[in-house]
């Protein structure tokens, strides 16, 4: 089975389950300043019921995606405004993990469970994580709107919302191995160039299915691919993608 791993790979113009420790002060009780529209999350999570509760011939998956655009967008919408949205991006990329987590995601989803219980635990996993304000809130808003259960989702359009708003390409690159950092910026390099986009963004997956050798997905919604999960053809062309000398283990 493939495992996601986040890679901090970003190339850019030259240019300027964890422990969880004792519970602090709730976050959810902060008073926030003005510099923080919190009603612009609230507003999102209004429309997003709204979207659940009026499109009655609409599937529910199309309605979840509907939701969790809204969220994503009203969260980078904030985040935007705060000038925070790449430190927004890296607490999403933290959610994401600790979401990942079967057992978190099924005790935040748990509707049996009280809200109180949930915002506690969101609370200390703000602190474990260092989660800025904003994004803890956002979780609380989410925890009660009774829509956490969209959280992967949610962590999917954030990605979406935060590459056009930065110009950033995301590229899939899954192998057999771990690749070295520098192999993984040349590939960043590669992909620059074939999209002409400013930023270049890497994840990682490890896949033994591959056998040997990686692939690279980019594009919208990965509808581009590199295939060179196998030894034959990275020999064929990786003097093309001038990915330098790459090797691999099977």
């Amino acid at each position: 089975m493939a495992s996601l791993q986040h890679t901090p790979i970003f190339l850019q113009p030259t240019k300027s389950p964890h422990s969880i420790p004792s519970r602090s002060n709730l976050i959810h009780n902060l008073s926030f300043s003005a510099t923080f529209p919190s009603l612009k999350l609230k507003a999102a999570a209004a429309a997003a019921a709204a979207a659940t509760t009026t499109n009655g011939g609409a599937s529910s998956a199309k309605m979840a995606s509907s939701a969790a655009t809204s969220y994503a967008s009203a969260l980078a919408d904030v985040a935007k405004s705060n000038n925070t949205l790449d430190a927004t991006s890296g607490d999403v990329e933290k959610i994401e993990k600790i979401f990942t987590n079967q057992q978190v995601f099924d005790f935040f989803a748990n509707p049996v469970i009280e809200i109180e219980k949930k915002r506690e635990m969101l609370d200390q996993i703000a602190a474990s994580s260092s989660l800025s304000p904003h994004t803890a809130n956002f979780l609380n808003i989410l925890v009660d709107s009774g829509r956490i259960d969209l959280i992967k989702d949610i962590v999917s359009e954030f990605e979406v919302v935060y590459n056009n708003l930065t110009d950033t390409q995301l590229a899939v690159v899954s192998s057999v191995v771990k690749l070295e950092s520098q192999h993984l910026a040349q590939i960043a390099k590669q992909v620059q160039k074939l999209t002409g986009a400013k930023n270049v963004r890497i994840k990682t997956v490890i896949d033994p299915s591959l056998v040997a050798g990686f692939t690279i997905r980019y594009g919208s919604s990965g509808s581009k691919l590199i295939d060179m999960s196998v030894k034959k053809q990275l020999e064929e062309i990786a003097a093309q993608l001038d990915l330098g000398d790459i090797k691999l283990g099977v």
